[in-house]
């Protein structure tokens, strides 16, 4: 069986439409995906977990004084009902994070330009600002051809104290600050809880070392306003391509693949996971995920969270076929991190788009924007690479994470602080 980038293309049709998580959208696509992958002969086993859900009711930012004016603003999801009836305060452009800056901030309505990261957000409870107005953007956005930012706050963000806070277009914020207000007001009502996410799982059994298992993960939710052609039905559609192959070719070691939902809420679905077969993992040697494939203007690269002899491999095998990629050493943002942080090595197969052309996160990801032909160029050598190390007569890949790599997925997932290098500037 060859790889059809014409059948992968067909998934991403099924899919153009929005999945966020906990929506309609997410269980319509996870419905889809699940039928995929009966028709390939493999009974699916849908996985539920619960993931974070808010909605805003009401949100707004106004000018009191000295003259009143009104500026459109999406609500920061989990900031808060403290705004519910308005908070009406002095408004401050906060400069940066600097503690001189901060000390402007207590009983404030804080600006600032950029979007809060964990830490600054701390900073700003700390402070004793108020409530917060972020940006999102370029100056030379139009409101007809954008959206604004959908954001929300983590459990992380929210440890030392809530404060509620909006976002704006940076555009927007340029107006504000010239303007030189005095007093603002911000309202943000909000309903926060839980819904239910799921992961797809399906499992092809290995004929000789059943007990050794390679993972497959890609996720197929996306953000609030956007089909996710690119991020990641290209992926969910490469692993599926993959699931096709090795339910007609049988392979020596044990298959999952997962289709993790509520990846953009903070790789919620591929955690799950790995919570709920803690006692499973021992047996785990290695996963492989694939995250945005299929710009036809873009080049391959991997990413191996690894030992370095694993890309040494690679090296070897894409010169054996003659394969352009770039391979590196490196962490990547998605599913495998979870794996990762369970002493899993992982390797991730991307497509990265030229600037300028695909979107992420925007109304711009779109299905026109993914290319067959290169989608399957990328499942391919995924493909290739499955073959031997999946069928080899030893595993080839070492159930292993060099140090730096450790310590930068623990960075990454926050259990460990990066150290802060002095920088010199010319």
């Amino acid at each position: 069986m060859e790889i059809s980038g014409k059948r992968m293309y067909s998934l991403l049709k099924k899919l153009n439409f929005v999945r966020l998580s906990t929506t309609e959208g997410e269980k319509r696509a996870a419905a889809i995906i699940a039928d995929e992958v009966r028709e390939a002969g493999i009974e699916p086993k849908i996985e539920t977990f619960m993931a974070p859900r808010y909605e805003i009711k009401k949100v707004k930012f106004e000018v009191t004084e000295p003259e009143a004016r009104e500026y459109e603003v999406s609500g920061y999801g989990f900031s808060g009902n403290a705004a519910k009836d308005g908070i009406e305060a002095e408004f401050y452009y906060l400069e940066s994070f600097d503690e001189m800056c901060l000390e402007g901030a207590k009983g404030k309505i804080v600006f600032v330009a950029g979007g809060v990261n964990v830490e600054n957000y701390k900073k700003l409870v700390k402070a004793g600002a108020l409530a917060f107005v972020a940006t999102c953007g370029t100056w030379t956005d139009k409101k007809s051809e954008t959206d604004l930012d959908e954001r929300m706050l983590r459990p992380i963000h929210t440890d030392e104290g809530v404060i509620p806070g909006v976002c704006m277009r940076i555009a927007d914020g340029l107006r504000l600050v010239a303007s030189k207000p005095k007093k603002v007001k911000l309202t943000l009502e909000q309903e926060e809880g839980e819904a239910e996410s799921q992961n797809i799982v399906a499992e092809i059994p290995g004929t000789k070392f059943p007990e050794e298992v390679i993972v497959y993960t890609a996720h197929y939710d996306s953000v609030v306003f956007s089909p996710g052609m690119f991020d990641n039905a290209s992926g969910s559609a490469t692993i599926l391509e993959l699931l096709r192959y090795f339910a007609k070719n049988p392979p020596l070691r044990t298959l999952k693949f997962i289709f993790c939902g509520s990846e953009e809420r903070g790789l919620l679905g591929s955690k799950a996971y790995v919570a709920d077969h803690k006692d499973e993992l021992a047996n785990y040697r290695l996963c492989v995920n694939v995250d945005m494939t299929g710009p036809l203007l873009g080049f391959d690269c991997v990413r191996v969270m690894g030992d370095a002899s694993l890309c040494y491999a690679l090296e070897f095998m894409k010169k054996e076929i003659g394969y352009a990629t770039e391979i590196k050493q490196d962490i990547y943002s998605s599913d495998a991190i979870p794996f990762a942080d369970n002493g899993i090595p992982g390797v991730n197969f991307i497509r990265t788009a030229a600037d300028g052309t695909t979107r992420v996160h925007t109304r711009y990801d779109v299905i026109t924007q993914v290319d067959p032909a290169k989608m399957a160029r990328t499942a391919a050598f995924a493909l290739e690479f499955s073959k031997r190390t999946v069928n080899a007569a030893y595993f080839p890949v070492e159930r292993k994470l060099p140090a730096e790599i450790t310590e930068r997925v623990e960075i990454y997932l926050r259990k460990k602080k990066p150290e802060h290098k002095e920088k010199s500037f010319k």
